[in-house]
C-alpha cells in the first residue's frame, strides 16, 4: 500500500510517518514538501521515505506528485496552522488551507484516481461553545472565532461536499489541542517548556511571557493522535467526521504549572499583550465517544509525561 503526507515535515505529519514506518512496515511512505521545507523533523528517518517536490498552491506540481505515487491513501496535514498568523494574514491562510485543499482534489480528480482521504479539522470549528454544549459532539453547532478556525470548517464542508457531489472518500476528523516533542514553539505548550528550558540554562531573564491562561483545551499526545488518524482511514466510514480528544479539558494556567513543576526554576508570569487573540475560545473539550465506539481508540500517553517530553526536547535543543 502507498500512502501519501502532505504536510510530512510538520509536527504531526511527522510524528504520523514515524508511526507508519514503526507499525506499518509493509506502507511505502511518501511526502509532499516545498523546496523551501525544514527537514529537521524528519531527519532521523528520512531515508525511509520518499520525498517529493509539491505546493498545494500550485495544481500542476499536485497532479504531477499524485500520478507517480498513485496513493491508495491520502493524509491531509499540510496547513497554515497557527491561529494567531490567521488574523495577520487572513487571505494567505485561505490560500493553503481552502485553495489548497480544492486544488488537491481537482488534481485527484483529473486523474481518475480513488484514494481514501483523511481531512484534519480542528477543534476551533466549534468557536463559540456555550455551557450546555460542553463537551463538544460533532452535531454541535459550527461558530469559529478567527480565520483559521473558518478555513478549517471551509476544509471540513469541502470535504463532505466532494464526498457527495464527486464520490471522494474523504473521512473528517476534528483533532483537539495535541501537543508533545516537535510542536512549534508558537503553539501554547511549547512556548512555556521553551521559556523554563531557556531560563533553566540562564538564557533569559526568569520571566515567563503568557497570553491567556484561563483558556481551557483538551490536550492529547501528538502519538495518540496520529494513532487516531490512521484508524480513521482504516476504519472510519467515508464522509463521516469524527471527533478526535481525550475528553478532559486543562485550564493553561494549569499546564504552566504542571511545567513548573519539572523545573526548579523560580520565575515570574507576566501577561504578554501580543500573546491574546482578538476572540478567544473559553473552552474546548471532546466528546469523541463516536469515533472511539467505531474504532476503541483511546489515549495512551498520560499528559504529565507528554509535558515532560516536550520539556526534555526544548531542553536537548539548547
Amino acid at each position: 500500500m502507498k500512502v501519501l503526507i502532505t504536510g510530512i515535515t510538520g509536527f504531526a505529519g511527522s510524528h504520523l510517518a514515524e508511526y507508519i514506518l514503526n507499525n506499518h512496515p509493509e506502507v511505502e511512505v511518501y511526502g509532499l514538501i516545498r523546496w523551501r521545507s525544514r527537514l529537521e523533523n524528519i531527519i532521523s528517518f528520512q531515508d525511509k521515505v520518499y520525498l517529493l517536490e509539491g505546493d498545494l498552491k500550485d495544481i500542476t506540481s499536485l497532479r504531477s506528485v499524485l500520478a507517480h505515487v498513485k496513493p491508495d491513501w491520502i493524509f491531509h496535514l499540510a496547513a497554515q496552522s497557527f491561529v494567531p498568523t490567521s488574523w495577520k494574514c487572513p487571505a494567505e491562510t485561505f490560500n493553503i488551507n481552502v485553495i489548497g485543499q480544492i486544488n488537491l482534489f481537482e488534481a485527484i480528480l483529473s486523474l481518475n484516481l480513488n484514494p481514501k482521504i483523511h481531512i484534519a479539522g480542528s477543534s476551533e470549528e466549534y468557536g463559540q461553545v456555550y455551557e450546555n454544549e460542553i463537551p463538544m459532539k460533532e452535531t454541535n453547532p459550527l461558530r469559529p472565532l478567527s480565520p483559521y478556525a473558518v478555513s478549517k470548517v471551509a476544509q471540513d464542508l469541502l470535504a463532505y461536499q466532494y464526498f457527495r457531489s464527486y464520490g471522494l472518500r474523504t473521512v473528517r476528523t476534528r483533532g483537539f489541542n495535541h501537543t508533545g516533542p516537535r510542536r512549534g514553539e508558537v503553539f501554547v505548550t511549547s512556548s512555556l517548556a521553551k521559556q523554563i528550558a531557556e531560563i533553566e540554562k540562564g538564557k533569559r531573564e526568569p520571566v515567563i511571557k503568557v497570553g491567556n491562561l484561563e483558556a481551557k483545551r483538551d490536550f492529547t499526545d501528538v502519538r495518540d493522535i496520529v494513532r487516531a488518524y490512521w484508524l480513521a482511514l482504516e476504519k472510519g466510514e467515508v464522509g463521516e467526521v469524527y471527533n478526535i480528544g481525550s475528553g478532559r479539558a486543562y485550564p493553561i494556567r494549569e499546564v504552566l504549572e504542571k511545567l513548573l513543576s519539572l523545573s526548579q526554576v523560580k520565575v515570574r508570569i507576566e501577561v504578554d499583550p501580543a500573546r491574546l487573540r482578538p476572540s478567544d475560545v473559553p473552552i474546548l473539550q471532546a466528546d469523541a465517544s463516536k469515533f472511539r465506539q467505531l474504532t476503541g481508540w483511546q489515549p495512551t500517553i498520560p499528559f504529565d509525561k507528554t509535558l515532560e517530553d516536550l520539556l526534555n526536547y526544548w531542553r536537548e535543543r539548547g
